[in-house]
């Protein structure tokens, strides 16, 4: 009795089965399911054996007539790839498919089985549900660009030269790790490392192209392409040609300090004329570091009226400070890095118990530096400047030395034997004679670039960072305790943990 009405409970009959005699609901066809089952097949007709072409290189499959797909094993993708090739099966036998998916294989089998669940109307509208296996058999057949790859390496069809004109790698460190990060050369058949770049080597024409727009939107490149005829077939009408595409990266690196051209200052609002690069990315940043003024040039301000750095991060000297003042109303925040304005005296670490020189300047280092600190900076006081850019500023005073970060060697020197409690993967690259020559300079610009990326948070959030096996668990304490030496805090890497083995069986830490 609901709300004052009577409702009728309507219970369902039941029968006995024309084939068992067993209890059952009725049905259309008045069996039960086993019999159902037993009478009728609904998977007759159906493939239940199939073939894919598997290409071993790059791990691709063939969706006729020539397109290559590239899928993991047990991976959505490979499943519905899979099933693609039953569909018109299924409609053509009136089954509809309910469910699927894989049965375990061994990888080196050269089989994928996919358990599928059908559906289909025997009698009467009855509908009968059954499940049966489907195996694919891996046949293997290369590729085009595997197969052109594997007849001549050097077949190439884009190539991508990408160059600095500096006296150091460091730059090129960095964007080795920004390309593994974001797999950029994933689609390259061959590295070359040259003197002063990279070169890398595509198959495919738009490989090139997209790689030269990823360059592009981490640093502030430009570049020119050009093209060669290889060949031409007259009666087809058809030109195979190889893509040379040129890009240069400004040889402006962070920490190097800039005299900036009188026209270029003006059209900045007279900032400087003496800047330093606090950071490059898709554009360059620049900070006046005796006023906290600062600016970005992107990648078309700089091109149109380049310029180059006055003194690199190679002729930096080191400074103990004296003396510390901070001018309180200035400080300012610059790509989420703090800048203190402050006054100090300092005097090279190379004078001491030659002369009692001491200098007082200005710095933008004033929250980090204390009294005892070692500094490194650039030695205007005893540097012997030949610019065209500084002479058109006639009666410019230069300050007698500029300070560019907060220095750790003495502190390292107890550290040095240790290994660190992380690494960096590298890009697979061919080097030339001359690279071989100079390797222990690659090897000293490979350190200063780590000690870079612990000094700089900002530095490590676009790179991923991966556990160092050699190093001892004991040892972690040292790290990220007490200690003054700048480090990858444990915390980091910890946020960063992939419990997934890599190729070598290690544990990776990921970002």
């Amino acid at each position: 009795m609901e709300n004052g009405m009577f409702t009728v409970h309507h219970t369902i009959g039941s029968v006995l089965c024309c084939k068992c005699g067993i209890q059952m609901q009725p049905n259309a066809a008045n069996m039960c399911v086993k019999c159902l089952s037993s009478e009728n097949n609904i998977t007759e007709g159906l493939l239940k054996r199939l073939e894919l072409k598997h290409c071993p290189e790059c791990d691709s499959y063939l969706q006729p007539p020539r397109n290559w797909i590239k899928l993991q094993l047990e991976s959505k993708e490979l499943l519905t790839f899979c099933l693609k090739k039953l569909q018109k099966n299924l409609n053509s036998n009136k089954a509809r498919m309910v469910h699927a998916e894989f049965i375990w294989t061994e990888p080196h089998s050269k089989r994928i089985k996919v358990k599928v669940k059908v559906q289909k109307e025997i009698l009467n509208g009855v509908i009968l549900e059954q499940s049966y296996p489907v195996e694919y058999i891996q046949r293997d057949q290369m590729c085009e660009p595997c197969s052109r790859i594997q007849a001549n390496p050097d077949q190439w069809v884009a190539a991508v030269q990408l160059r600095q004109h500096v006296s150091h790698r460091r730059t090129f460190f960095y964007l080795e790790q920004l390309i593994l990060k974001h797999d950029a050369a994933a689609s390259a058949i061959r590295i070359k490392e040259t003197d002063q770049g990279i070169d890398f080597f595509f198959s495919n024409r738009s490989h090139g192209v997209k790689f030269v727009e990823f360059l592009g939107k981490v640093a502030p490149v430009k570049g020119r392409h050009d093209k060669q005829l290889v060949s031409h077939d007259p009666k087809s009408n058809n030109y195979n040609y190889k893509y040379t595409f040129s890009v240069e990266i400004p040889p402006i690196c962070r920490e190097d300090l800039i005299c900036l051209p009188p026209k270029v200052a003006v059209s900045l609002g007279n900032l400087g004329p003496l800047v330093i690069c606090t950071k490059v990315s898709s554009s360059i940043a620049l900070l006046d570091p005796f006023t906290l003024r600062h600016c970005f040039l992107d990648a078309d301000q700089y091109w149109r009226a380049s310029f180059k750095s006055l003194l690199t991060s190679r002729q930096l000297v080191e400074y103990i400070v004296l003396d510390v003042e901070v001018i309180r109303s200035a400080e300012v925040y610059i790509a989420g890095t703090k800048y203190v304005l402050a006054e100090a005296q300092v005097a090279r670490v190379s004078d001491f118990g030659k002369n009692d020189t001491i200098f007082s300047i200005k710095t933008h280092l004033g929250h980090i530096l204390s009294p005892g600190d070692y500094a490194l900076g650039y030695d205007l006081y005893g540097a012997n400047t030949n610019d065209i850019e500084l002479d058109k500023y006639r009666g410019l005073v230069l300050p007698e030395a500029v300070l560019v970060k907060k220095s750790y060697e003495e502190k390292r020197q107890k550290k040095r034997s240790k290994p660190r409690s992380w690494k960096l993967k590298s890009l697979t690259m061919e080097v030339d004679d001359k690279g071989r020559i100079e390797q222990d300079k690659k090897t000293s610009d490979y350190e200063q670039f780590l000690k870079d990326i612990e000094e700089n948070p900002e530095l490590r959030f676009n790179l991923s960072l991966y556990r160092n096996k050699e190093y001892q668990q004991s040892e972690m304490a040292s790290v990220t305790d007490g200690e003054e030496v700048p480090s990858v805090p444990l915390d980091e890497l910890l946020a960063d943990l992939d419990l997934s083995e890599d190729e070598d069986g290690d544990e990776d830490m990921e970002e």
